[in-house]
């Protein structure tokens, strides 16, 4: 608990060290980058490694929700792809009605405000065989109401899912059952034609941002990795805080003994529903940063799965530690890159032929495993267990 001699960074000092190495690294891709500095290090690099600090963005919220409270939530990836699908409306609505303005403005007479709708509504819709712009995409040509939708639909359907099961003291393995159930749902429901958000085909186009469509996509994944490592290090910054005081230690509380808490007088589903909020409003953000740089999101990419390899991921590099959950999505996310983006040479074994491609699986599932029996704590434990050794 902190008491009040002692400051935050006293207290926390993984804070300045992961403040300032993330500083560190930001300088140098920058340095590397083929838009802004020597051209060593290419664009689709740089787009890799932005998006992989998205990735560890939300596996610290998910390390909050899981590893200091004790909620084994199967439904962030959820929250994340809401965010995505929030900005995603703005990114692809905008630029299509760019590229509609520019061309009716070369007829003879101009096009009126209806006419532009119209033909934005079919441009983006007849894909799924419509031309009407749905109810959901009312204020997809405003910016600033689809930046609040990234933080107020993740929130307020963490807000409701959390208080209905909590109220309920739905705990363990059944609160995980529910929390994949809710994510299935959401992913059915997003693959049917009439969602408003084109079924399969999803968002696409996301890499083009409006206003700045004569940018160089070199330049603008730089951008999108700055605005990433700026999220990152302040939502370290806030769990790190969170997770402190007096506030940290109800919440790890709740993890080891949630009945006894409740016996003490704490008021037990308030601090978990607060703590299933906010990160999955902080997931959400991540996905808004992430799927721009991704350039499309589908209803695929936030299935079931999705919220389980997170898991996987922060069990790897350590729950319980906010540092252990970035190390553990960083390492899988790169690798997965590595193997599956053709870096890893396939492997001839006479009969056996390993293609990483469809070997990736297998060792993320032999790797969980491994972790599990022999490194419980996972990647951060054992860097724990070497600074500790230090005289």
């Amino acid at each position: 608990m902190t008491t009040p001699n002692r400051s935050f960074l006293r207290d926390n000092p993984s804070v300045l060290w992961f403040m300032g190495l993330l500083g560190l690294f930001t300088v140098i891709v920058t340095i590397l980058s083929e838009g802004m500095g020597a051209g060593v290090m290419s664009t689709n690099m740089v787009k890799i490694l932005g998006m992989t600090l998205c990735l560890c963005l939300i596996a610290i919220a998910m390390d909050v929700v899981w590893g200091y409270c004790g909620i084994l939530s199967l439904g962030h990836f959820a929250f994340f792809g809401l965010g995505g699908y929030a900005i995603g409306m703005w990114l692809m609505y905008a630029r299509t009605e760019i590229v509609i303005r520019d061309n009716l403005a070369q007829g003879a007479i101009p096009a009126t405000e209806t006419e532009v709708a119209e033909a934005v509504a079919s441009q983006i819709f007849g894909v799924v065989g419509s031309s009407d712009l749905p109810l959901i995409w009312t204020f997809a040509g405003s910016l600033p109401a689809q930046l609040a939708l990234v933080v107020l639909v993740p929130g307020l359907l963490a807000l409701v899912f959390g208080w209905l099961a909590f109220r309920s003291r739905v705990t363990g393995v059944y609160l995980s059952i529910l929390t994949q159930a809710m994510t299935l749902a959401l992913s059915l429901y997003l693959f049917q034609n009439d969602t408003g958000l084109r079924g399969n085909n999803g968002l696409s186009g996301l890499q083009n941002i409006p206003g700045a469509l004569d940018v160089p996509q070199a330049v603008i994944s730089v951008w999108f990795f700055w605005a990433s490592a700026l999220a990152l290090g302040l939502g370290y910054v806030l769990f790190a805080w969170v997770v402190s005081g007096k506030f940290g230690s109800v919440i790890r509380a709740i993890r080891d003994n949630e009945a006894r808490v409740r016996f003490l007088g704490y008021n037990v589903e308030a601090y978990k529903l607060f703590v299933f909020t906010i990160t999955a409003v902080v997931a959400g953000i991540a996905g808004a940063l992430y799927y721009p740089q991704a350039g499309i999101i589908n209803p695929a990419q936030i299935a079931p799965i999705a919220s389980i390899y997170l898991a996987v991921w922060v069990a790897i590099g350590g729950r319980g530690r906010l540092y252990g959950a970035v190390i553990g999505a960083a390492f899988v996310s790169l690798l997965s890159s590595w193997l599956t983006g053709g870096g890893a040479p396939n492997i001839e074994l006479g009969p056996l032929r390993i293609i990483w491609t469809d070997w990736w699986l297998v060792l993320l599932g032999l790797g969980f495993v491994a972790v599990t029996l022999f490194f419980p704590k996972g990647i951060g434990g054992l860097f724990d267990y070497l600074v500790r050794r230090q005289p």
